[in-house]
C-alpha cells in the first residue's frame, strides 16, 4: 500500500521535521487526515485516493512515525500542545488562506479531538471527522461521571470499557513495549492484523512500523494519565463533528461516546459495521461519507444547521448514503422495504420484471429521502439479465452494499395437480432468482472486500408444511438453506446474510397468485377469497421492511415475521410432530 501520486514536502516544527503527501487538486477544498497508532499515513493510501478525486487530500507521518523525525528526548516530545503544533503547521503550509477539513481514525483522531476544542485551532478547522478514538478530556469526564455516581450498568461499562484498554496498560510499562516491537510483534504485525481484523494482505505496514510503534508508545505516556486524571472542562468543538463508529471495534466501547454532543452540538453519527482498521477494511464507506460531510460543510452557512447535512431517519446513522439493492420492489414487501431504506438515507436501485413500478419506486423513495434512487426492470430468473444489471449497477452506481432478494410469485395447489411448467415458474422467480442475486452480486461483494449484507425474504412456509403449497413452500425452504449456507461461507468475509420469514402480510400477492388445478372462473373466486382473508388480517407490509432493517443492523440469521410465523417456528424446532399434524388440514377457501 502506497501513494505513488502524491507530491512530498518537508514541514519543519518544533526542532522536528515532518514528512507530508498531498494528492489532488491544490485549489480545492483540502481534507488533513492523520493517521494512529502505530500506523503512518500509508494506512489511509486507499482512503486518500478515492477522495483525492474531489478535494485536495493531506496526510501526514506524525512525529516520530514514517519519514518524519522523532523529537529527543522521547519523554515529554508527544504532548497534545506539540502534537497541535504539529498540525498548524501542516496546515499552513498546504491551506495558508482557508480551513481544512480534519479527519482522524486511532490516535489521529484523539489528538484531532484536541484540534477541534481548543482556541489557537478556532478558524483553522472547518469539520472533524472522527473514528476509533475519543477525546481524553471527554474520556476523563465519562470515567469520573462513573465512579461518582457508580450503578450496576455505569460499573458494567468501566469494567467494560477497562477490559478492551488492556493495551494502554501495557504501553505505560517501561522498555517492554519498545522490546516487544522491535522485536517478534513487529515481525507478526501484518499477520495479526489480516487474522484478526481481516484486514486486506499487502505491502503495509512500512518498513518503519517497529519504531513507529516504539515512539508512539509516547503517546500514551505523555497524555493519557494527565488528562484523564484532569479533564479539560472547556473541551467543547467548535467545528462540526461527524463521528463514524466501527460495531465491532474491540478496542473502544460505543458507549464511550454516550451524550457526546454535550461536547459537540453539531454532531453527525454514523454506524460502520467493521473492527478497529476501518480505513484499511472499509474504504469505500469512508470516503464516501467524509466527501459527503466536507461537502456539507463547504457549502452550509450559519442558518442551514450542518446537522441537516445527513439524514435523521430510523437507522439513518446505519445506512445513510449506502447502496441497497432490492428485487421485487414495485409493491408489497419490495416496495415498503425499498421505503424503509430510503428514509434511512440510503441509495436504492428497485429492481421489478414491471418497468414503470419500479421506476415509480425509484421516485417515491427520492421524495420520501434517498439520497438518490434508479429503478431497473429486470426478471431475476433470467440469469445473463441479473449478469447485465450487476455490470450496469457496478459501474454507475457502485457496489451493492445490501442485497435483498425479495422478488417472488405464489402458487397453491395439491402436488398433483402442480405440472412441471408449474414448478418451474416457481422455482426459477423464488429459488433461481434468489441463487442468481447471492451469488452475482454476492461475488461483487466478496471481491471488493469490504463486507456487506445480503437479505433472502424466504416465508414462514419454509418450515411449516402445508398440503395446499407444495411447490411454493419447497422453494422457500430451499432460500432459507441456501441462506443458512451462504451465512456460513460469507462470514469470513465480513458479509452477513439473513432470511426473512413472513406469515399472512397484506401485499398484492395474492392478486397473481396461480391455483393449480383450478380453470379460470374458479381461479378468479380463489384469488378474491385469499385476498380477502389476507386483508382481515391487515398485517402491512412495512413491518416486514422495518424488520429487514433491523436483521441487517443486528446481523440475524433467521427472522420470522408476524405471530403465525414466530408461532410455526417454535413448533418446527420443539413440536414438529404439530406442524405435520396442522398441515393435514384442507385450506379454509
Amino acid at each position: 500500500m502506497s501513494l505513488p501520486e502524491a507530491r512530498e514536502r518537508r514541514v519543519r516544527t518544533g526542532g522536528i521535521e515532518l514528512c507530508v503527501a498531498e494528492l489532488g487538486d491544490p485549489a480545492r477544498p483540502t481534507v488533513v487526515l492523520v493517521h494512529g497508532y502505530p500506523d503512518s499515513k500509508e494506512v489511509w493510501a486507499d482512503v486518500a485516493e478515492q477522495l483525492a478525486e474531489r478535494w485536495h487530500v493531506v496526510l501526514y507521518d506524525v512525529r516520530g512515525h514514517g519519514r518524519s523525525s522523532a523529537p529527543k528526548p522521547l519523554r515529554g516530545g508527544f504532548t497534545l500542545e506539540k502534537l497541535t503544533d504539529d498540525f498548524l503547521a501542516v496546515a499552513d503550509a498546504v491551506s495558508p488562506d482557508r480551513p481544512v477539513h480534519l479527519v482522524g481514525h486511532d490516535w489521529g483522531s484523539v489528538q484531532s479531538w484536541e484540534f477541534a476544542t481548543v482556541k489557537r485551532t478556532e478558524g483553522r478547522i472547518a469539520s472533524f471527522t472522527s473514528m476509533s478514538g475519543p477525546s481524553l478530556d471527554h474520556f476523563g469526564h465519562w470515567i469520573k461521571q462513573r465512579m461518582s455516581r457508580p450503578t450496576p450498568r455505569r460499573v458494567g461499562q468501566l469494567l467494560g470499557q477497562g477490559a478492551k484498554s488492556w493495551y494502554v496498560y501495557m504501553l505505560h510499562t517501561p522498555v517492554l513495549p519498545e522490546l516487544a516491537w522491535r522485536g517478534p510483534l513487529g515481525k507478526r504485525w501484518p499477520r495479526i492484523l489480516e487474522r484478526l481484523e481481516k484486514v486486506p494482505a499487502g505491502d503495509y505496514p512500512t518498513a518503519s512500523l517497529p519504531g513507529d510503534a516504539a515512539h508512539g508508545a509516547w503517546l500514551y505516556r505523555d497524555n493519557v494519565r494527565a488528562r484523564l486524571s484532569r479533564p479539560r472542562a472547556e473541551a467543547y468543538a467548535h467545528v462540526p463533528v461527524q463521528l463514524i463508529t466501527p460495531t465491532g471495534d474491540v478496542f473502544l466501547s460505543e458507549k464511550l461516546y454516550d451524550q457526546l454532543e454535550l461536547w459537540a452540538p453539531r454532531l453527525v453519527r454514523r454506524s460502520l459495521e467493521g473492527k478497529h482498521w476501518v480505513p484499511r477494511t472499509r474504504p469505500d464507506q469512508l470516503a464516501a461519507w467524509i466527501s459527503e460531510f466536507v461537502a456539507a460543510n463547504e457549502t452550509a452557512g450559519e442558518s442551514s444547521p450542518v446537522r441537516d447535512a445527513a439524514p435523521t431517519g430510523a437507522y439513518a446513522d446505519r445506512f445513510g448514503g449506502r447502496l441497497v439493492l432490492v428485487t421485487g420492489a414495485a409493491g408489497g414487501i419490495g416496495r415498503a422495504t425499498a421505503f424503509a431504506f430510503a428514509e434511512a438515507g440510503a441509495r436504492v436501485v428497485a429492481v421489478d420484471r414491471d418497468a414503470e413500478g419500479a421506476a415509480r419506486t425509484a421516485e417515491l423513495a427520492r421524495l420520501i429521502g434517498a439520497q438518490d434512487a434508479w429503478g431497473e426492470a429486470v426478471d431475476v430468473s433470467d440469469e445473463q439479465a441479473m449478469e447485465k444489471l450487476a455490470e450496469k449497477v457496478a459501474a454507475e452506481y457502485g457496489i451493492v452494499d445490501v442485497l435483498v432478494n425479495n422478488a417472488g410469485i405464489g402458487l397453491s395447489g395439491s402436488f398433483l395437480d402442480t405440472t412441471s411448467e408449474d414448478w418451474k415458474n416457481v422455482l426459477d422467480v423464488n429459488l433461481w432468482g434468489v441463487i442468481h442475486g447471492c451469488r452475482i452480486f454476492g461475488r461483487q461483494m466478496a471481491e471488493r472486500g469490504q463486507g456487506g449484507h445480503i437479505v433472502n425474504t424466504a416465508s414462514a412456509a419454509a418450515y411449516q408444511p402445508s398440503r395446499a403449497l407444495p411447490a411454493y413452500s419447497t422453494s422457500k425452504a430451499a432460500v432459507l438453506m441456501l441462506s443458512e449456507c451462504l451465512r456460513a461461507e460469507f462470514a469470513e468475509r465480513s458479509i452477513g446474510v439473513s432470511a426473512i420469514c413472513p406469515g399472512i402480510v397484506n401485499t398484492n400477492i395474492t392478486a397473481t397468485t396461480r391455483f393449480a388445478g383450478a380453470d379460470a372462473a374458479e381461479e378468479t373466486r380463489l384469488r378474491k377469497r385469499t385476498s380477502r382473508l389476507y386483508g382481515l388480517r391487515n398485517y402491512p407490509p412495512e413491518r416486514v421492511a422495518d424488520a429487514i432493517l433491523k436483521a441487517v443492523v443486528r446481523n440475524q440469521a433467521v427472522v420470522p415475521v408476524t405471530p403465525e410465523a414466530r408461532g410455526a417456528r417454535l413448533l418446527s424446532r420443539f413440536s414438529p410432530g404439530a406442524l405435520r399434524g396442522i398441515a393435514r388440514m384442507k385450506p379454509p377457501l
